[in-house]
């Protein structure tokens, strides 16, 4: 929330030092509604989610393309396999969870009926069921599997200096004619009122 910038040549990101101490680990914002001095998780997440995460997928293959935009190619790095990881290890407890609960409500039914047909049906539930907890337990890639992992980017992805020039270039000439053009059409005004008042004395 505080950084700025990144330093190559020491890995160090660069802190706007008006938000955030580095030395007291101190936040010096100023509050505002409810939210204090520190950043919230409610406030981290609108600013990752709308100018740091990005998530395509491409609809041919199927595959889902994460990236993560970040002053420190290190840090984008780290971000996109932590969020990797997190997914696939609370999307794997929350189904283990789920599993076992309905196996144990699928074996106390069973041991509550004594018909046949029943019974079997109940022994299919478990051994699907039973599957499950044990695909969940074993492989840690669970929701996503990796086909192209992480990388460290050797070039920067933006800003586009020499795009940004362009624009600046071509939106600073066209407010420059447009001053101009107001600029004449005031002072034709002028004449043209100098003209009447002229014209009326005679």
């Amino acid at each position: 929330m505080a950084a700025e910038g990144w330093d190559l040549s020491t890995n160090q990101l660069v802190l706007n030092e008006d938000l955030y101490n580095s030395n007291t680990g101190d936040w010096l914002r100023e509050p505002e509604g409810l939210r204090g001095a520190k950043p919230t998780a409610q406030e981290a997440f609108e600013v990752f989610k709308k100018d740091t995460l990005s998530v395509n997928q491409d609809k041919e293959s199927g595959l889902y393309t994460i990236s993560v935009k970040h002053y420190s190619p290190y840090v984008a790095q780290q971000w996109v396999n932590w969020l990797i990881e997190d997914i696939n290890k609370v999307m794997r407890e929350r189904t283990i969870a789920e599993t076992s609960q309905n196996l144990d409500y699928l074996n106390t039914q069973l041991q509550k009926t004594a018909v046949a047909d029943m019974q079997s049906t109940f022994y299919k539930l478990i051994e699907e069921q039973t599957k499950s907890l044990m695909l969940a337990e074993v492989q840690e890639e669970f929701v996503f599997k990796t086909v192209d992992p992480a990388v460290v980017p050797e070039l920067k992805d933006g800003p586009k200096r020499a795009l940004i020039c362009v624009l600046g270039t071509l939106l600073g000439g066209m407010l420059g004619v447009a001053i101009v053009l107001v600029r004449f059409a005031f002072r034709k005004e002028e004449f043209s009122d100098q003209a009447i008042k002229v014209s009326s004395d005679k």
